[in-house]
């Protein structure tokens, strides 16, 4: 397969210009031009943060492609779906009022905030997934498929369960509604570890669902009747206490999340964007962030998401790690192999399983040309 193009800008700003300023000329280069936008509706997919957490991508950078949809005709909305788990981006009221404190207004990002799969997030739409091998009919949130257009800012970050956090990811698990995004997660169940567990109890605090209790010891223990598997408590676990108990589990939740983002992307006019920038360890879910373990490395960007998802992990491994972040305590582990960033962070991940999944339903290639963008 020929080689998709992946565009690249770096994060230097001499004077008389910007990172926004080079951020649009990153989407012009990569393809926004050829969209269709002129009287068309353009969902921005977007993470809005959590609240508490800081490493999130600023309204700024939604603002310049919301700009540049509407100098083109476009009917732009910056968008995402409700959460699965504990949290304050349960349903749309919650979800909104989070978007705003963390600056996602009508007013700072020039477009309107949709919460695509409805106040309590049910309002989706069954799309066929061609070619799917988990997923025959995907739950995607409706103002999502409602949408012409598709154009994907994401936060690229690790992630415990998926290794990393990206445009598939974004796309895949970020537009299933509730329903859609309990089906990705089906594949398995975490555990406690208890000899590890110290009673903490603050996986219960995240739980959603009601599923953690604790015995006479004080050790927590997961009722699998109440439990979605979300993973959110994996996550939280200072302790490393909490564990998939199907070990394919997080192979499946990356496959199926492929499976998802082809159902959203599958022959619909898209553009994806990419700021490693703040590479947190975990993803923006969550309500606090860690010190970030790589510096910044730049903006890329691609009409291909498997190429972009690619030429990002490839970029990030190829980073130094920084002195006192999480990564470099993981790298201090005598278990610890290392050579991955993300899977060094999370080794019940493989992030490539997805890639090598999406490839292989047609999603994209990863097969990629870096293209510098000045």
């Amino acid at each position: 397969m020929k080689p998709s193009k992946v565009y690249f800008s770096d994060l230097r700003a001499l004077p008389g210009t910007n990172l926004l300023i080079k951020l649009q000329k990153l989407a012009v280069a990569a393809g926004l031009d050829n969209l269709p936008l002129d009287k068309r509706f353009a969902a921005i997919k977007i993470h809005f943060g959590e609240p508490g957490n800081l490493s999130y991508l600023r309204p700024n950078y939604a603002k310049v492609l919301a700009d540049a949809i509407r100098e083109r005709g476009g009917k732009p909305f910056v968008t995402d779906c409700n959460t699965l788990y504990a949290g304050r981006r349960k349903d749309a009221l919650e979800h909104i009022d989070s978007a705003f404190e963390n600056g996602y207004t009508p007013y700072s990002c020039g477009c309107h905030v949709i919460i695509a799969d409805g106040l309590k997030g049910t309002d989706d739409v069954e799309v066929p997934v061609a070619g799917g091998e988990y997923v025959k009919n995907a739950k995607i949130g409706r103002a999502i498929m409602d949408a012409d257009v598709i154009i994907s800012l994401n936060h690229f970050k690790g992630h415990e369960q998926t290794g990393f956090g990206g445009a598939i990811k974004n796309i895949g698990m970020g537009c299933g509604s509730r329903a859609g995004k309990m089906e990705q997660h089906s594949c398995g169940k975490p555990y406690i570890k208890t000899d590890k567990c110290v009673g903490c109890r603050f996986c219960a605090k995240q739980c959603a669902h009601g599923a953690i209790r604790f015995r006479e010891d004080h050790k927590a223990s997961i009722d699998e009747s109440c439990c979605v598997g979300c993973g959110r408590c994996i996550g939280v676990c200072a302790h490393n206490a909490v564990s998939p108990r199907n070990d394919a589990a997080p192979a499946e939740l990356c496959k199926r999340m492929a499976e998802y983002a082809k159902a959203v992307l599958d022959g619909r006019p898209q553009l994806h964007i990419s700021l490693v920038i703040d590479v947190s360890p975990y993803c923006d879910c969550h309500g606090e962030n860690d010190l970030a373990v790589i510096p910044n490395v730049g903006m890329f960007a691609s009409t291909d998401p498997v190429a972009l998802d690619q030429a990002c992990a490839d970029a990030c491994n190829a980073m130094p790690v920084i002195p006192g972040s999480l990564l470099d305590e993981h790298l201090h582990d005598e278990a610890c192999r290392g050579g991955d960033h993300f899977h060094t962070i999370s080794p019940n991940t493989d992030w490539e399983v997805c890639l090598a999944h999406a490839e292989k339903l047609g999603v994209g290639t990863r097969c990629y040309e870096l293209v510098t963008v000045k």
